[in-house]
């Protein structure tokens, strides 16, 4: 049976993830969370989530009492389907199709179609996940026409309605921060900042005001960029 109001959240151990999941447990009685270990790279950001779970549950009163259980899938076959600069050591270049050399082809589709699946186990029909194609690296499969389109193949493949919710779609990073102080104040933007991981080379070593990273790599680009829009001033952006 469906459990009313609860949601399942992709977890990565990410900035915008652990945003969304900070949002979802502000609107749901129960969020569980699942994260996905594809071979990739930068893995450290794995062991981060269950340091981001511990502290949201011991310094946030009123979200602990929601935060249900942690899952991790293995969705390693995806590094096997050839060579991405997330899951093998490839240099980060626009590639002849356009897109950056992080793009792992059917990467979110998976995520989404194993987290549907076992939400559908777990009694839960809505999907909360980081997808933004405001500020973004240019994914095809971060987009909200593909979220709308994975969200009908899946809620006809259950033959159950499955909700995608992506709190981020139209935000960019400053937003982002913006917004992580809006759910849960400055305590909640100084985890994200010592405890969330996003840099592709997995560098936990450089520590910045916005958080550890190589702060060259395109996913640290945006969130220094991102953060220093943010401190200037930067607002929620809103559609």
């Amino acid at each position: 049976m469906t459990q009313a109001n609860s949601a399942l959240v992709l977890f990565s151990g990410g900035q915008d993830s652990t945003t969304c999941l900070a949002w979802a447990l502000t609107r749901y009685d129960r969020v569980e969370t699942v994260g996905f270990d594809y071979g990739q790279r930068h893995r450290v950001e794995l062991d981060c989530r269950a340091i981001l779970r511990k502290h949201l549950h011991a310094g946030f009163p009123d979200w602990a009492g929601k935060l249900g259980n942690d899952h991790t899938l293995n969705t390693r076959f995806l590094s096997d389907l050839g060579e991405t600069a997330m899951t093998h050591d490839v240099e980060i270049v626009a590639t002849t199709a356009g897109l950056p050399s992080t793009f792992v082809p059917g990467r979110n589709l998976t995520f989404l179609t194993a987290a549907a699946g076992l939400a559908y186990r777990r009694g839960i029909s809505t999907l909360v996940g980081g997808m933004c194609e405001t500020d973004y690296s240019g994914y095809p499969d971060c987009r909200r026409s593909t979220m709308d389109a994975q969200e009908k193949a899946l809620s006809l493949g259950l033959d159950q309605a499955i909700t995608i919710a992506t709190p981020l779609m139209d935000m960019d990073k400053a937003a982002t921060w913006a917004f992580a102080r809006e759910l849960g104040g400055d305590a909640f933007v100084e985890l994200i900042i010592e405890h969330t991981h996003t840099c592709y080379q997995g560098d936990r070593d450089h520590r910045h005001p916005w958080g550890y990273g190589c702060a060259s790599c395109p996913a640290c680009d945006l969130r220094s960029n991102g953060y220093a829009r943010f401190k200037d001033g930067g607002m929620r952006k809103t559609t």
